[in-house]
């Protein structure tokens, strides 16, 4: 898997805006991408040290549209925790 498939974009909420004030970026990440590809990835892009990754996978949710069933998309997050010292300006690096 190419480095430009890896990570996908930041998932930016209030709870991760809370995350990167301690070192914690959130990301969507591709479904099939490990954590160890991750890691490499986030540190040749962004050339900073990862001291950790955790991921989550998340299936898609059924929407309802009057009599009509769908599903929203499935996705994988990754939280890319920095090691100390190590800090990201995640909107002008984008």
């Amino acid at each position: 898997m190419h480095l430009t498939q890896v990570i996908k974009k930041p998932l930016l909420t209030e709870k991760t805006y809370l995350g990167q004030q301690s070192g914690a970026y959130t990301f969507i990440v591709d479904k099939k991408a490990n954590k160890s590809q991750i890691k490499k990835t986030f540190e040749e892009i962004f050339g900073v040290k990862v001291k950790q990754v955790r991921t989550m996978n998340y299936d898609g949710k059924d929407k309802r549209m009057g009599k009509y069933v769908g599903k929203t998309a499935a996705f994988k997050k990754a939280v890319i925790i920095l090691k100390d010292g190590e800090q990201l300006d995640i909107l002008s690096d984008l």
